[in-house]
């Protein structure tokens, strides 16, 4: 799950899953709430086939292919020509998340990549030696890799969760490489220092699992009962999801990675200031803990039944400068919003990049 930064105000009762953990105070500096340039709020969503959630249970094939530090494996949909959509995930949670929602775009004649992160799935490090390092930045790093080694130039990229903020990530770092975004929960990038700022109690108990995290009890504790605690997980975040044994399996045979409980401990350890990061990271660690602005046409989700902490929208807008718009998906939506409402999802992804 999510966590940001100093600007965002951290709603007591819920904010983002996968580590935005520490902006309670900040909305303040962002001031009164005023247009954000150019809106999609005068653009009704598009039109595309609909679908029910559930209807597809797995991707055509899988692929491999060698970026940077990591052999990555990933999805791919749509003509190879076509305009390039990547995907993302977040945490605990894998590429299943997009299963109905990548065939939406690709009908619609996009090329659609779908990659599991470090430490899901098939996705494997080159080199043993590698610190298996969950930090923000490294994640990002790892699919700009990705689009290099897809010779994909520019792409619209989407998330939630981890996604979400690897999407942030790049949008703000890399926007040469960013078409447009659709972030569920908005702005999610966080730093260490941020994540020192406490909270109110109410506050601090949604983040309960980052800090049993911190405790090596934590890490023997999900290393142990990894599937049983990402079900616990999925079960809070979206209340009103109904999801079948099934469909929680698919997903959950990700987190038998390897790497997988060593990526999830550092990325919670580390945002709290409790494990290192690595120093080649450092400028750009640098950079996002003056939280950017984004410039790239964004629309921002939410669901109306998110579980999950999350901060409120109000909180974040001043922080897309380009056209931007926000949307709440009702329909007991929670915190998994692409596989809860692939269609909501995949409508926002064609907007933003006809954007």
């Amino acid at each position: 799950m999510e966590e940001t930064g100093t600007f965002e105000e951290i709603s007591e009762h819920r904010r983002s899953f996968l580590g935005t953990a520490a902006l309670v105070f900040a909305a303040a500096q962002l001031g009164s709430i005023g247009a954000a340039a150019a809106q999609f709020n005068n653009l009704r969503p598009s039109v595309l086939p609909a679908i029910k959630p559930g209807t597809n249970t797995a991707f055509a094939s899988l692929k491999q292919i060698d970026a940077g530090v990591l052999n990555v494996g990933y999805a791919e949909a749509g003509p190879a020509d076509g305009p390039a959509v990547i995907l993302l995930h977040g945490w605990p949670y894998d590429i299943h998340s997009f299963v109905d929602v990548a065939p939406l775009l690709a009908s619609a004649g996009y090329r659609v990549v779908v990659p599991y992160l470090r430490g899901y799935g098939t996705t494997r490090f080159l080199a043993s030696d590698t610190p298996r390092n969950g930090q923000q930045s490294v994640v990002a790093d790892d699919i700009v890799a990705l689009m290099d080694a897809l010779k994909i130039e520019k792409a619209t990229i989407a998330g939630f969760d981890w996604g979400a903020r690897t999407a942030n990530i790049i949008a703000a770092l890399w926007p040469q490489r960013c078409k447009g975004m659709v972030s569920v929960s908005g702005y999610l990038i966080g730093s260490q220092e941020a994540g020192k700022m406490p909270l109110p109690p109410s506050a601090e108990l949604q983040w309960w699992y980052q800090y049993y995290f911190a405790t090596e009890r934590g890490r023997a504790g999900y290393d142990k009962y990894r599937h049983d605690f990402s079900k616990l997980i999925w079960q809070l975040a979206s209340p009103k999801w109904n999801f079948d044994d099934a469909t929680f399996n698919r997903t959950a045979a990700s987190f038998d990675n390897p790497d997988h409980v060593a990526i999830v401990i550092h990325n919670y350890r580390w945002r709290l200031g409790l494990a290192d990061g690595d120093s080649k990271y450092d400028d750009l660690e640098r950079r996002l803990a003056e939280f950017p602005v984004i410039t790239v046409p964004t629309i921002t989700l939410e669901g109306d039944a998110n579980g999950a902490p999350y901060p409120e929208p109000a909180s974040y807008t001043k922080k897309f400068s380009g056209r931007y718009s926000h949307r709440t998906i009702k329909g007991g939506i929670g915190h998994n919003l692409p596989q809860e409402a692939p269609q909501a999802f995949a409508e926002a992804v064609v907007d933003v990049a006809a954007g």
